[in-house]
């Protein structure tokens, strides 16, 4: 299964979330801030990185961005209620990043992550 690093400043959706995907069997380690995670990034290797993209200290758009830079194999999902943000030509969001709006269901989640895992 794969090596998650989430960004979710909502403490709530972020045990949530983390609970279904330990479930699922992935392997997540998480993060209240894009600044955080970012500095997580920088010291290990994950092959998804899902972000919220509205967050304290970083956004998610530029965590993403600056995620891909340090590794570009690395796969993208953005978790947020702003979607038409994330898909805007100016929003600097890597291209082949995946969107999943809010509210989803945890299962929806999981079978989105199973598939960019493999893809």
């Amino acid at each position: 299964m794969a090596k998650i690093l989430l960004a979710e400043d909502d403490g709530d959706m972020r045990r949530f979330l983390v609970k279904a995907l330990q479930k699922a069997g992935h392997e997540v380690v998480s993060y209240a801030d894009g600044l955080g995670a970012y500095e997580k990034l920088k010291m290990e290797s994950f092959e998804l990185l899902l972000t919220d993209i509205v967050m304290p200290e970083m956004d998610g758009i530029e965590l993403a961005r600056r995620g891909a830079e340090l590794d570009p194999s690395l796969r993208i999902m953005f978790i947020t209620g702003f979607a038409a943000v994330a898909l805007s030509p100016d929003s600097k969001a890597p291209k082949d990043a995946k969107i999943l709006s809010k509210p989803f269901h945890l299962r929806q989640l999981v079978d989105e992550v199973e598939r960019m895992m493999a893809a």
